[in-house]
């Protein structure tokens, strides 16, 4: 039995802009547990498409339960292929990604095509489809439910990355992520409360002299 999802998202930046922001997408506050990326080749074939193989270096967190079922040093870290293929006449950039670790607890595969929006020639459409897959016996149904999940969190996540991108290559101002908004609550927090601090403090003082 294998787990599908398939959804339909919109970039609201045109074709040529979000095929340059695919290969700069990384790092952004969105994507911390992108630890690493490496091409393994690059190269345009006849036809004029550019093909491209990448490895990615992902932290990966595994639940309780199955962490103890793999060696320390594979429970933190999953290793994925990402080919892609640009078609620049054509004006589609198809992705193809799936994790060579950890591929019998579960095996993930995603397949993005990015299009020109049919409505809108300026907004990019990218229908993605992804199968998630479990080999283990007893527990396979339980492992793909957990990975559906986890990755319709980490589409929305992938999303805001590439608004993210986007706008710094564009030299406007990135929409700020909940851990920057929370980090920055966090600093007025602390101010206030040590300005507060010092104000009894110093009230403190000044009674001892009354």
């Amino acid at each position: 039995m294998v787990k599908n999802f398939h959804c339909v998202g919109l970039l609201k930046h045109t074709w040529d802009q979000v095929c340059v922001a695919f290969w700069q997408r990384y790092p952004n506050p969105y994507s911390n547990h992108v630890l690493t990326e490496d091409i393994v080749f690059r190269e345009v074939t006849s036809d004029n498409h550019l093909i491209s193989r990448r490895l990615l270096t992902k932290t990966s967190r595994a639940p309780r339960w199955a962490e103890k079922l793999l060696p320390a040093h594979m429970g933190r870290l999953a290793y994925v292929i990402e080919d892609s293929v640009v078609d620049p006449q054509g004006r589609t950039l198809t992705s193809v990604t799936w994790n060579i670790t950890h591929a019998r607890l579960m095996s993930v595969e995603e397949r993005c095509v990015y299009t020109v929006n049919p409505d809108n020639s300026n907004w990019t459409e990218i229908k993605r489809e992804a199968w998630i897959s479990s080999n283990l016996y007893g527990l396979s149904r339980a492992i793909q439910e957990f990975g559906l999940a986890r990755f319709k969190t980490s589409v929305m996540k992938t999303m805001k990355g590439f608004e993210y991108v986007l706008a710094k290559l564009q030299g406007e101002t990135p929409p700020r992520s909940l851990a920057e908004t929370a980090t920055e609550k966090a600093k007025v927090t602390a101010l206030a409360a040590k300005e507060k601090a010092k104000d009894l403090a110093s009230q403190a003082q000044k009674k001892q002299y009354i």
